[in-house]
């Protein structure tokens, strides 16, 4: 059964940064893909960011590019999602998220992410 445990978030002023952790069992993340999503008050879920299995790859939402970044340390198989010039609208709760393809290098298709985290909620002051 893959677990998945986020930590890092907390309140912030606008301009500043965090980082997001992922840790990963159950499941190698070195042969999946991994993806943080975000949802805001009254607001569909979003799919921020997603690194591939080779971690050569990565994808980011348009409102956040230049501003975060996704990376994973295979030997501590956690995830990682850093950032930075935080904005009031980044305020959310984000979730980790692993693939249930392995080895797979189609894209970041939501409905491939299947494990999920219990959230942690990121709030930025203005």
């Amino acid at each position: 059964q893959v677990q998945l445990l986020e930590s890092g978030g907390g309140l912030v002023q606008a301009g500043g940064s965090l980082r997001l952790s992922c840790a990963a069992s159950g499941r190698t993340l070195s042969r999946y893909a991994m993806a943080w999503f975000r949802r805001a008050p009254e607001k569909e879920r979003e799919l921020v960011a997603a690194i591939a299995w080779t971690g050569t790859s990565t994808y980011y939402a348009d409102s956040v590019k230049g501003r975060f970044t996704i990376s994973k340390d295979n030997a501590k198989n956690t995830a990682y999602l850093q950032m930075n010039s935080l904005k009031s609208e980044d305020t959310a709760v984000y979730y980790c998220a692993m693939s249930n393809r392995r080895l797979y290098s189609g894209g970041y298709d939501p409905a491939n992410f299947d494990s999920w985290g219990q959230g942690t909620q990121v709030t930025v002051s203005s």
